[in-house]
């Protein structure tokens, strides 16, 4: 990343959302969810590569892990250092200078985070959902996007759990409840529009 990112103007009614891919896994389920994670990031790296060449804005989501004084660039270097057990997943989808990144409390994108105003800002109506863990970060931020009117994405193949049974429950839900498109990435067309 870049010292100072570049102040960006350009509008996008779609916006893509990497969430939790920047992650030390160092949590209970980390060593089941790690390979299923791997898969998924190096998906989302090639989504967000042609997201980004139809100047699709992408907004990286992460915990702050409970700590308060952090930024995201130190989350980074955390995540990605040799003792971290996430590193491999989190090299893959690395943070370039004129993304975005949201800092949020708990589970939910948006949760307690400027992530609402700064979709806003950008004229966003579509969000494509991908990152770890399908069956909680993510299934909590598409209920939020979904209450606030928001079209969804969540590529079935750009997302993972730490058991693939939890993983399939949770796009279950998220198709049948919220009307999420669960296309897998490489057939997503942009732009993006039903």
């Amino acid at each position: 990343m870049a010292e100072t990112p570049p102040h960006i103007h350009r509008k996008s009614d779609t916006a893509l959302l990497l969430i939790d891919f920047i992650n030390n896994l160092d949590f209970p389920e980390g060593e089941a969810l790690r390979p299923h994670g791997e898969k998924a990031a190096i998906q989302a790296q090639r989504l967000k590569t042609r997201a980004k060449n139809q100047s699709v804005p992408v907004i990286y989501i992460n915990d702050n892990y409970g700590r308060w004084q952090s930024n995201f660039q130190q989350i980074v270097e955390f995540c990605t250092s040799p003792q971290s057990k996430g590193k491999e997943m989190s090299k893959t989808v690395l943070p370039e200078a004129d993304d975005y990144f949201v800092l949020k409390p708990q589970f939910s994108a948006f949760f307690e985070t400027p992530l609402e105003l700064l979709l806003e800002y950008l004229g966003v109506k579509r969000l494509i959902l991908t990152g770890v863990a399908g069956d909680k970060c993510i299934h909590f931020s598409a209920n939020d996007a979904y209450m606030r009117g928001f079209e969804l994405y969540v590529p079935e193949d750009c997302l993972a759990s730490d058991e693939k049974s939890n993983n399939i429950q949770a796009l279950s839900l998220m198709k049948g409840v919220l009307g999420a498109d669960t296309t897998p990435s490489s057939r997503l067309e942009f732009p993006l529009d039903k």
